[in-house]
């Protein structure tokens, strides 16, 4: 629990600096006001909207508010509770305390709130990291145990030259070549788009439908890498431990081969893999900007390339803290299953 309490410090630290850091790289992007209104603003219209967003007011006043909308604990006006709609648990009169949810602001495109902009594009998100990660470590475990067992084979060479070839490859590069080749070139063959999300439009009755066959080409872009990194990790960690006594011992008390390299060697060696898988799965889960936006699949990702372009950063700020929250998460869980898989782990 000592342990546990820290590592939600630090948290909080991390979150605290990547708040800050998005809040002054925002300052020197243009007027807010004149991008939610455009050109023809008058203003009056203008002046009303800086002075909802605070933009009459000091720098240090202005990171205050921020802070103030995104904490969970938070001290909010009656006032601006229903202005915001803000949801959560208050008390008080007029000046209310709470616990809420945070409030990452409006678009300003849609209009719409960041939350449930996020929100939308999320399971497309959760999706396609999932089955990227799962193609990366099914593949890449497999690959890395074999490569173990026969080191030094053509098969090891092989495995070895497969995996830094896909480390250096660019996730964009790769990305594109194979939306072209398989998506395009081999598709009457394939029968894959080279864009496309989770859900596609019937063209006739206009309803939406799954279209599993749309994950297939991001997915095995988006595992390429982790795939490469989870087979020189798997392998190393492998040709380590069958080279500890207990293996030998194992062999000695005439155990099968395959019961000591899958029951009692993988087990030992997969911490440094679940450091990757779940390094790499945060990653992806936070948004994989570059194949969202090649292959056209609606994520974090997407969303967050699309709001760049059209200056929303109100949603360009909502998906870095986002993506934060994921990340630390997601690596705090990795210490539990270090826990669980290793005993030999005690803090």
């Amino acid at each position: 629990m000592r342990y546990f309490l820290k590592k939600i410090v630090y948290a909080s630290l991390v979150l605290a600096g990547v708040m800050m850091l998005v809040f002054f790289m925002l300052q020197v992007f243009g007027d807010p006001a004149r991008l939610i209104t455009g050109q023809s603003g008058d203003k009056k219209t203008m002046d009303n909207i800086r002075k909802d967003l605070y933009l009459d007011q000091p720098a240090w006043k202005r990171f205050g508010y921020y802070f103030n909308d995104i904490s969970p604990l938070a001290i909010h006006s009656k006032n601006e509770i229903e202005r915001k709609n803000l949801k959560g648990f208050f008390i008080g009169g007029d000046t209310k305390v709470g616990l809420k949810i945070p409030y990452l602001g409006r678009s300003y495109q849609t209009k719409k709130e960041v939350e449930d902009v996020l929100l939308d594009a999320l399971p497309g998100t959760i999706v396609l990291a999932m089955a990227a990660m799962l193609f990366a470590c099914v593949i890449g475990i497999t690959l890395g145990v074999l490569a173990a067992v026969k080191k030094g084979s053509w098969f090891d060479h092989s495995a070895i030259i497969g995996s830094i070839a896909g480390i250096s490859a660019p996730s964009f590069f790769m990305a594109i070549i194979i939306a072209y080749i398989f998506g395009i070139v081999l598709h009457d063959y394939t029968g894959l788009h080279p864009t496309g999300s989770l859900y596609a439009i019937d063209e006739i009755t206009g309803e939406r439908y799954l279209d599993l066959r749309n994950l297939v080409l991001p997915a095995i872009t988006l595992g390429i890498r982790p795939l490469a990194i989870i087979t020189q990790l798997t392998r190393s960690s492998m040709l380590d431990v069958l080279g500890q006594d207990y293996i030998r011992t194992a062999y000695a008390k005439g155990l099968s081969k395959n019961a000591v390299i899958f029951k009692h060697a993988l087990r030992n060696a997969l911490n440094p893999v679940i450091t990757a898988v779940t390094g790499w799965f945060a990653e992806l889960l936070a948004g994989a900007f570059f194949i969202e936006y090649i292959f056209g699949w609606k994520g974090i990702g997407k969303i967050t390339v699309d709001a760049l372009e059209k200056l929303d950063f109100p949603v360009v700020s909502g998906a870095i803290l986002f993506s934060a929250c994921i990340f630390i998460g997601i690596n705090m869980m990795a210490d539990l299953l270090y826990k669980k898989i290793d005993p030999r782990v005690t803090n």
